[in-house]
């Protein structure tokens, strides 16, 4: 890679906003996915708030959004844990997820899916 496109590669990673520099909202909207069965459910959360959907607890610790005058892009910073019959709980992600790149931070899990679908207010 040359110099420049190195350097066009660093600009724009630091021109994104870090979710510090974004804006808190009180809720977020998430999509939950049974892999096995094709269920899906769309819902709301509180910040702080924990949520049983299956065999998984989420729980919202925060939830920011982009500036109106910056590319949209919310983020929530979940803790996900999944609670199987007979065996200890287990956390399965702890972290950002991003909603216009679920793929960047995403949750790894055989049977769930779990994704941010933006901030309200």
């Amino acid at each position: 890679m040359g110099a420049a496109a190195l350097l066009v590669c660093v600009a724009a990673v630091q021109a994104a906003p870090v979710p510090s520099q974004m804006i808190e909202r009180p809720t977020a909207k998430l999509r939950w996915l049974d892999k096995v069965t094709a269920r899906t459910s769309t819902f709301t959360m509180k910040v702080g708030e924990t949520k049983a959907v299956s065999s998984l607890r989420i729980t919202l610790r925060a939830c920011r959004e982009n500036p109106p005058i910056e590319t949209p892009e919310s983020a929530a910073f979940l803790e996900v844990t999944e609670i199987k019959p007979g065996e200890q709980a287990e956390q399965v992600f702890s972290g950002w997820m991003f909603a216009s790149s679920p793929a960047l931070s995403a949750m790894e899990n055989p049977i769930y899916d779990v994704w941010v679908l933006g901030c309200e207010q």
